[in-house]
């Protein structure tokens, strides 16, 4: 016969043993939501050698039109003629997968670009990976919302 004290221990136990992974994965969640703020600082104050510095090296961004760009070309624009008055993600949702994580949410941009004033929303799918100094976004991926009328 079983012993009706062990069904609630062992569950306790199986609940304990589980409790440092959640622990760590809203720990990643936090870090990669405030890695988001901090890419769409430095876009808004626009430090293009923060960008340089965080983003991975092989980072990509397919962008509205389906043109793919570097680091460096996102690098090189924010130097170039791009100015942001605002850049700001709203609604992201952050879903881990171990050593990688996506993020999908919406990100209002408003500035000028080559003199002439926009502003936009963006549905936006962003890719990370876990590196030894933390995550690290790896892709992007921004698809222009229709105006509200």
């Amino acid at each position: 016969m079983p012993n009706r004290f062990a069904l609630p221990s062992l569950a306790a136990a199986a609940l304990l043993a589980c409790m440092p992974v959640l622990a760590s994965e809203k720990d990643d969640v936090q870090q990669i939501l405030q890695v988001e703020r901090d890419v769409s600082a430095a876009f808004e104050r626009e430090d293009a050698d923060w960008l340089e510095k965080h983003l991975d090296p092989t980072f990509t961004l397919t962008g509205s039109t389906g043109k793919v760009t570097t680091r460096a070309d996102e690098v090189a624009d924010l130097r170039g003629g791009t100015k942001y008055d605002v850049f700001r993600n709203r609604d992201s949702k952050v879903r881990l997968y171990g050593y990688a994580a996506v993020v999908t949410g919406i990100t209002r941009v408003e500035g000028k670009s080559d003199g002439t004033p926009y502003a936009m929303d963006f549905q936006f799918t962003d890719t990370y990976v876990r590196a030894p100094k933390g995550w690290v976004m790896v892709a992007s991926h921004a698809t222009r919302l229709a105006e509200k009328k």
